[in-house]
């Protein structure tokens, strides 16, 4: 069937809508990786819009040999990969028997599950909670509070509730335990939707901030999202990075470094993991949210 025109101008606003949208989320990232590649002069002189000017990497070099961008950036895929690892394990084991209609209090635990997404105790006796259990200083006081989204649970539970009862019982039949029937039927038709909330999970980890400067006193257990924040509030540490950096060579390179571009450096360190992971995991991550938030 040929599309009216009335369909077709329909299309036209939609796609230029999307391209402006989508344009004015990319432009800024292209914008702060030319600033973190390019010459202090045309940083300073404005120069630089979406393409490096002069080419040069001492901005990264700097950013390595300068600051502990590299411990921060360990800190950070340790908390990302044992939080998510953590996130998914009990998301599913609380998914699963949610999603049986035989589960005894199935009803209650869910509308329990439901008023945390409502209701909160407040971030004072959050804090108090994870002081008496001994958690600060440790990276179990990230995980441990958000050991299970509320919202996350409910979508693998929707998902869990859409698969076929005929494969169950079949299972069943040929003698599967409930503990089989999760590893044998259940994991193995969730990859999608498994592999969305994992990425969900691990982004929420990987941009962890406020809870960290909350919980973590000791700064060698920094993630990087608070040293890339550091840089772009202290002028005072970008000054102790050019000094260090300064002191004993004669290098002309390092003073062709503008904060800017230690910042611009900084930010994209943060960001490329995730730029990098996230196309691997699109297709999933389309088909397990509508797979996993559709009933029926």
């Amino acid at each position: 069937m040929r599309a009216t025109r009335g369909e077709h101008l329909f299309y036209a606003i939609t796609y230029t809508i999307l391209s402006v949208l989508a344009l004015s989320c990319l432009l800024p990232l292209v914008h702060i990786f030319a600033v973190s590649l390019s010459d202090n002069d045309a940083v300073m002189s404005g120069k630089v819009s979406f393409w490096p000017v002069q080419f040069t990497l001492e901005s990264y070099k700097l950013l390595v040999e300068g600051t502990p961008i590299v411990r921060s950036f360990n800190n950070s895929v340790i908390i990302t990969v044992i939080g998510t690892i953590l996130n998914m394990i009990f998301t599913v084991m609380a998914g699963y028997p949610l999603s049986r209609k035989y589960f005894y209090g199935r009803r209650f635990f869910s509308m329990a599950i439901v008023f945390t997404m409502l209701f909160s105790a407040g971030l004072i006796p959050n804090f108090l909670l994870v002081k008496s259990l001994g958690l600060l200083d440790s990276y179990w006081s990230l995980w441990l509070p958000g050991i299970v989204s509320a919202w996350n649970l409910l979508v693998l539970r929707s998902f869990f509730e859409n698969i076929p009862e005929e494969l169950v019982e079949a299972a069943r039949i040929d003698g599967c335990s409930e503990w089989g029937l999760l590893g044998r039927i259940f994991l193995p038709l969730s990859l999608p939707v498994l592999a969305a909330l994992s990425l969900f999970y691990g982004v929420g980890h990987w941009n962890s901030f406020f809870s960290v400067l909350m919980y973590i006193n000791d700064s060698a257990k920094h993630n990087l999202s608070v040293l890339v924040q550091n840089m772009i509030q202290s002028q005072q540490l970008l000054n102790e990075i050019n000094h260090q950096m300064n002191m004993g060579t004669a290098d002309d390179s390092i003073n062709k470094i503008t904060p800017q571009s230690i910042r611009a450096a900084g930010i994209m360190t943060m960001v490329i993991p995730m730029v990098i992971v996230y196309p691997f995991l699109q297709k999933f991550f389309v088909k397990g949210m509508l797979i996993g938030s559709i009933k029926g």
